[in-house]
Parts: C-alpha cells; sequence; structure tokens
C-alpha cells in the first residue's frame, strides 16, 4: 500500500491541532486554512487507503520431454500393458479420445511410462517437480527476479495434497525467504489458476511486493482402472501442463509489466445439487478411485456460465451494448417470449479483444460458443490448446495466452479476458489490460509448433 511521506503527513496534522487549539496565533481568515487542510488530508487518506494496481510481470509454461508425447497409439499400448482394462473400456476410451479434439503430441504423465502401476505417489512427485521447477525457474531467469524478492508464494493443484506441501517443496528447491506468506490450494478443479490470481490480487492491493502463482496438476496419481465411464474420460482429456506466474504491485513495474488486471470474479453454484455433483473425486463400485465428469457437465456449465455473465457484463460491457441488451430482453419480454428473454447474451466481443476459454473438452468448448454466440475466430484458440496439449486444468489459459502471443495478435491497450470452470461447481473470470505489443518469448510453448495452427479440421 502506497505510503505517505511522513513529514508532509505530520505537519498537516500539526496545522490542524493548531488550529483548533491555537486560533490567536492565526491572524488571517481561518476557512480557507481550514479548506487547505481537510482537503491535504483528503488526498492524503485516499492515497493511503486506496488498493494498489497488480501487474502480471511475465509467465512460463511447461513443456515436457518430448519422450513424454502421448497419441493415441502409446494409449492404447498403456491400455494392453496394465491388463487392467475390459474390452469394453477399451473400446470406449479409444471413442473418446477419437472425437475429443486432442491431436498427437500432448503430453502424459511420467507414470504411465514406467512399469510399476501401484506407484502413484512417487511418479506424482515428479511430475509434480518437474513441472514446477521447469516453469519457476524459467519464469525468475527471464523476469530477474531474485527469489528474495518474492514475498507472496501461490501453489494451486487439485488432486495432489503432499506432506510437506508443494509450497514448501518450492521454498526448499529455490531458497524463498523465511517469511514468505505461502498458500496451496486444492480442490479448485480447472478454475485454480483463476482463483489464484484472485488471491494473490487481494494481498498484493494491500502492500507491494512480488506474488508467484504457479498452477500445476497430477494427472498420473489419478489416471483411473475401472470401468465407470465417467471417470475413463478423464483418462482421455487431460494431459501434463503448469504454468508459472510473477505478479507485483510495485507501481514503478508498469513500464516492464505485460498486463494489468482490471477485474476478476468468482461465482459459486454449489447450492445447486446438479452442479455439485458434475465433477467429483470418488470411489466407483469396486472401490477404484476415479474423478467422475458426469452427463450433467456441459448443462451445469452452460447454466453457471449464463449466472456468471450476469454479474460480470455490468462491469465490463459498454453502455452502449448495455442498453442494447436491456432493450432486446424488454421487446422479448413485451411480446411474451419469456425464454427468448433469458437466452438473450450481449455481445461480449465488444468488451475484449482476446478471450481465453477454458478448454475443459471439445463439449465445453462447443457449448460456451453457443450460448455466447462466439464465432470460429473466438473458439479458435481453446480449441487449438485442446488439440496441442489436451485439458491441462488450472494452467490451460496460459497455453491459450501463449497462443495469443505466439501469433502476435495481443496489441498495446487490448483487454483480455479469461474464463475457467471448475468443480464445486464455479465459473471464475479474471480480465487483464495488455501493457504493449506482445512478443513470443523464447520459452513459448508454441515456439516450435505455431506455424502449424490452426488446425483447419479442429476449428
Amino acid at each position: 500500500m502506497f505510503r505517505p511521506p511522513f513529514i508532509l503527513l505530520f505537519s498537516t496534522l500539526i496545522l490542524g491541532l493548531a488550529l483548533h487549539h491555537f486560533p490567536s496565533f492565526f491572524p488571517f481568515p481561518k476557512a480557507p486554512l481550514l479548506a487547505l487542510y481537510s482537503f491535504i488530508l483528503a488526498v492524503i487518506t485516499y492515497f493511503y487507503t486506496r488498493p494498489l494496481p497488480v501487474f502480471l510481470l511475465d509467465y512460463s509454461c511447461y513443456r515436457p520431454d518430448p519422450d513424454y508425447r502421448c497419441n493415441l497409439e502409446l494409449c492404447e499400448y498403456f491400455g494392453l500393458r496394465s491388463r487392467r482394462y475390459t474390452t469394453a473400456s477399451a473400446d470406449f476410451m479409444r471413442a473418446i479420445y477419437r472425437k475429443s479434439g486432442l491431436g498427437e503430441e500432448t503430453y502424459g504423465p511420467p507414470y504411465i511410462f514406467q512399469r510399476d502401476l501401484d506407484s502413484k505417489l512417487p511418479f506424482a512427485i515428479v511430475e509434480a517437480d518437474d513441472g514446477m521447477c521447469s516453469a519457476v525457474s524459467s519464469l525468475l531467469s527471464k523476469t530477474n527476479v531474485a527469489a528474495e524478492r518474492v514475498s507472496t508464494l501461490i501453489v494451486a493443484c487439485s488432486m495432489f495434497s503432499p506432506a510437506p506441501s508443494l509450497t514448501s517443496r518450492l521454498v526448499n528447491r529455490f531458497g524463498f525467504r523465511s517469511d514468505i506468506k505461502s498458500y496451496n490450494l486444492s480442490g479448485m478443479g480447472c478454475s485454480a489458476g483463476t482463483v489464484g490470481m484472485d488471491l494473490a490480487a487481494m494481498i498484493l492491493r494491500r502492500s507491494p511486493g512480488y506474488a508467484l502463482l504457479v498452477v500445476t496438476e497430477a494427472t498420473g496419481l489419478n489416471w483411473y482402472f475401472g470401468d465407470n465411464r465417467h471417470m475413463l474420460v478423464t483418462n482421455c482429456i487431460f494431459r501434463v501442463g503448469t504454468a508459472a506466474v510473477l505478479l507485483t504491485s510495485d507501481p514503478s513495474s508498469n513500464v516492464f509489466a505485460k498486463y494489468e488486471l482490471l477485474r476478476s470474479l468468482r461465482t459459486h453454484h454449489g447450492p445447486d445439487d446438479a452442479a455439485y455433483n458434475a465433477a467429483m473425486q470418488a470411489d466407483d463400485d469396486h472401490g477404484g478411485i476415479g474423478v467422475a465428469l458426469t452427463k450433467d457437465l456441459v448443462g451445469v456449465a452452460g447454466a453457471s456460465l449464463r449466472s456468471h455473465i450476469s454479474t460480470l457484463a455490468p462491469y465490463v460491457l459498454t453502455v452502449s451494448e448495455l442498453v442494447r441488451y436491456a432493450y432486446c430482453v424488454a421487446r422479448s419480454v413485451a411480446k411474451g417470449e419469456r425464454k427468448a428473454a433469458a437466452a438473450y447474451v450481449p455481445d461480449f466481443t465488444v468488451a475484449f479483444e482476446h478471450i481465453c476459454i477454458h478448454a475443459g473438452g471439445k463439449a465445453v468448448i462447443d457449448a460456451v460458443g453457443r450460448i455466447m454466440g462466439f464465432d470460429e475466430r473466438v473458439t479458435e484458440p481453446a480449441r487449438m490448446c485442446l488439440h496441442r496439449f489436451g485439458n491441462t486444468s488450472s494452467s490451460m489459459v496460459f497455453y491459450e495466452l501463449g497462443y495469443f502471443e505466439a501469433k502476435g495478435r495481443v496489441k498495446r491497450g487490448d483487454r483480455l479476458w479469461m474464463l475457467a470452470f471448475g468443480t464445486g461447481f464455479k465459473a471464475c473470470t479474471v480480465v487483464w489490460r495488455a501493457l504493449g505489443d506482445a512478443r513470443m518469448a523464447p520459452d513459448n510453448p508454441w515456439n516450435d509448433c505455431v506455424h502449424r495452427y490452426p488446425v483447419k479440421r479442429f476449428v
């Protein structure tokens, strides 16, 4: 938080006390002096209490070793080698994979490339360490920010919460300072990245500093062996990915930062049973643990999105678009078309130049595009990220941001909307403003392949 100069504050208080207790020392009119005193005190109070701006200094996305590429052929080989799937389950996963929108270059967890299928915990630690340490090392190196300057550390990983914690592993690995504020977020699902940014912003607005956010997932730890089809879907769409993000509230950082945070919003739809149960980790009928994605998931995502954007709209849409929206809804109601009025959605493309839709799956992208009225140009980045990297859970929105930058689409002043969904069920928004024309960084995950995208077949 901004700290006013002590001398100015002290002298202003002394002046106020003198005016009140020793009026005879001031032979000139007191009213102008009192007005000046009140104005100075108000200005100081404003600058003392106002929230600081939050900037995204830079970010890094993890690219696993090419040996971890996980195509359909490898998935089938792993299934045969494990001897834990029935023919019906194997056929189901093959069918899901073929229509999932995933390409042949996504990355699987280290767990499926070894022989001992009961060693999930050790390989979950390997997966977490590889992703987190690689992304954090790359980020600190290219921002030239020493580990000692990071005051807040947040790690978001929904399905893996070891002891010592993931934040403790990073503190030990990078030597962060002893008074660092560390937070572990779990159970947030694919919204954990946006939730983490919201938490970091709340902390940074109170005092200047640097916050490091690391978002990852332990896909190998939750690899499912069984016949529950809702749980088998996760094997087909979730893949390895990690992102590290450095945020700051240092006012001087706007010269070097890439983006400024404009707004964040979270809406929770947990009171609704269908929303609460749409995505859940549970036991199957035979005691096997998996993450079940029910048939209600797409419908729940759609309903949650409608509720979410109704809250978001007044803060981001232009006045003209809000008036047009109100007019269309009122006209539909006047005609007795209440369903049409409820289904009408304002045009959010007038508020944002770029939209990162959480690539939770082809069906989720289709549903968001249909509800929001987005054309193929808007949904393209989400589809391409799903094709190239799969669903990397909470880090997905940063791989999409990398796609925008690799294509050279982000220009100074552009507004960017990150939209993610999470278990529980949550819808989360983060809105950024670009502080300069974005360029493709040396560690951009799209460096060696962006020239092949978009793949028209999957747009």
